[in-house]
């Protein structure tokens, strides 16, 4: 693992003075130069005139609100999809819409987004319009089969567009050919969200709120479902994506938040007052995503419209019950992958660039995972296969950073056609299908394209650090602004350090985790630090001990315990020093 110094993309003298010059560096790094470029507030969020379609939504909308028609959300099956259909159920209700209703699919038996066999399911509920959020913009298929029912259809989506579009009655989506939308990072509940606040303008502009005799909605109630979906999704966190969940994160931490959420962060153990984009990002959205990877997302649908803490509090219960046994049937998969890897007998720069891994008895609805977990080893792109319906195999690819894994897939699909069945998605992740007699052409296609745009340094794992601290920058008001300085995620990483320091103590924890004392230069006393997963069979590594010096790259954080709060470093990396 390679430890590289973050480059200032802006001059951090230029940031207000107000900011701890650790912070103001921090901000550089990450491309923040302006006052404006810091602030969280809703008036700072891209114009919704910038998103072409918009207007043709509303006035779907408008016309399926007057005339009390049926809408039915189609939704995806993961944290997005769930989070969007249950904001548009929730946005349209709210705006006086008399009868809406969702389908998610099941991902076993029907797949991805509006296919024709949706279509049938979703026409035995006799809709006058369907919406799908977070998927539609490849339903080529599925969209021809509604309008020939007579159905009309919105698609609002955020993933990337194939050669042809649907012929949809409209269409809303920021990376749709010829939008203008200044940020291409909207997760799909994003989307929906800008159309329903899009269509709350014009039904207050026609006097609608008036003539229903009901208040106008301040649709800033459901913008934590806005946050949760916008992190589960791993989508880059640029400055409107960042205000986006910096709002959400207000409702939730103030505690007015979803009673869906509120029971998720009540079974994970995280009271919401303290909660932050990673909880949404590691502890709800697992157990929100388990639904729709081991059942049916309908449960985690209904637990996020849930109004009842009670009701809501059952079904996190039960959705924390089905993360517990995805993290089982993962961690099977995941063995089963690295004695594969192994047997390969290959070191680093043998193993291929882009890795393609299958197994008859792996299950579909956890390959995503598995793929995002041996990525994190490997530090290349990985695509898990497992068996599924009509004979053909499914993927889930998983890529990092410089590797646009949906523009890779396009181009294995336009030099080798017929390879794939299908594909889709966007640059960190993307799902795609093919038949089992073209796994081994595919793998070595996919290889040879990743080694285009993959370079041979990264594929043994960097780390970007944002430098070092100084013995007096050790501390717990400097962790805290650090904590409140975010959200961070995707496009936008928690800050992380590096220096060297004196081994103190050890001792392991929890049989997995190494609890260690570290010195500073320079630094009076040492500092409480845990490395997570660091050792193996209840052994430390043989080069932590008492006395070594060892570069550490970390993360400043805030433990809390029995009401104490106290600076704590998150060893991220650990090596001994030159």
């Amino acid at each position: 693992m390679k430890i590289i110094q973050r480059t200032p993309l802006t001059d951090p003298d230029k940031l207000p003075e107000r900011l701890h010059p650790v912070l103001r560096r921090v901000y550089a790094a990450r491309n923040v130069g302006t006052e404006r470029e810091l602030s969280t507030r809703l008036e700072h969020l891209h114009p919704l005139t910038a998103l072409s379609g918009l207007q043709r939504a509303v006035d779907l909308l408008c016309d399926a609100l007057r005339d009390g028609r049926r809408i039915l959300i189609i939704a995806d099956f993961d944290a997005d999809g769930a989070t969007s259909c249950a904001l548009a159920v929730r946005a349209l209700r709210l705006l006086g819409a008399r009868d809406v209703r969702y389908v998610v699919p099941n991902r076993f038996q029907f797949g991805y987004g509006l296919t024709p066999e949706i279509v049938a399911v979703a026409a035995q509920q006799q809709p006058d319009l369907i919406i799908t959020v977070d998927n539609g913009i490849s339903s080529v298929e599925g969209v021809r089969a509604a309008l020939m029912r007579g159905i009309r259809v919105l698609i609002t989506d955020h993933h990337l567009p194939g050669a042809v579009l649907p012929e949809a009655d409209a269409i809303v989506n920021p990376n749709q050919p010829g939008d203008e939308f200044p940020s291409k990072n909207l997760a799909g509940v994003g989307v929906i969200f800008y159309v329903m606040t899009a269509l709350r303008t014009r039904l207050r502009e026609i006097g609608w709120f008036a003539q229903q005799r009901i208040d106008e909605p301040n649709l800033a109630q459901i913008l934590d479902l806005v946050a949760l979906g916008t992190v589960a999704d791993v989508v880059p966190l640029d400055h409107n994506n960042r205000i986006l969940v910096a709002q959400g994160l207000a409702r939730i931490r103030a505690d007015v938040c979803n009673a869906g959420i509120r029971a998720l962060l009540q079974v994970a153990g995280k009271p919401p007052q303290r909660s932050s984009a990673n909880d949404l990002a590691f502890l709800i959205a697992p157990r929100l995503n388990a639904a729709g990877r081991l059942e049916d997302m309908a449960l985690g649908i209904e637990c996020l419209l849930s109004d009842d803490d009670a009701a809501a509090l059952g079904m996190a219960r039960r959705l924390d019950e089905l993360n517990r046994e995805r993290r089982c049937i993962e961690a099977t998969m995941q063995e089963q992958a690295l004695s594969a890897l192994a047997a390969m007998r290959l070191d680093a720069e043998a193993l291929p660039r882009g890795v393609c891994l299958f197994d008859p008895a792996w299950h579909q609805g956890v390959i995503g995972i598995l793929a995002a977990r041996i990525k994190d080893r490997l530090h290349r792109p990985v695509i898990a296969f497992a068996p599924a319906d009509a004979g053909e195999l499914k993927g889930s690819a998983r890529s990092v950073r410089g590797v646009h894994i949906r523009d890779v897939l396009d181009a294995v699909a336009a030099r080798h056609p017929g390879l794939l069945s299908k594909f889709g998605g966007h640059a960190m992740a993307a799902g795609l299908s093919l038949k089992p007699e073209n796994f081994d052409a595919f793998s070595a296609a996919f290889d040879l394209e990743v080694r285009h745009h993959l370079p041979e340094e990264q594929i043994h794992g960097v780390i970007e650090s944002d430098g070092a601290l100084s013995a007096e920058e050790f501390s717990l008001e400097l962790a805290e602004a650090l904590r409140a300085a975010g959200p961070w995620g995707q496009g936008f990483p928690e800050p992380l350090f590096d220096g060297i320091f004196e081994v103190i103590d050890r001792r392991i924890v929890g049989e997995r985790h190494l609890k260690l004392a570290l010195k500073p230069d320079g630094a009076a006393r040492p500092l409480d630090a845990i490395a997570f997963n660091a050792c193996s069979n209840a052994a430390a590594p043989p080069a932590i001990f008492p006395g070594a010096q060892l570069r550490v790259a970390y993360k400043l954080d805030v433990n809390e315990y029995r009401d104490e709060r106290s600076l704590q470093l998150l060893v991220q990396h650990m090596e001994p020093a030159d």
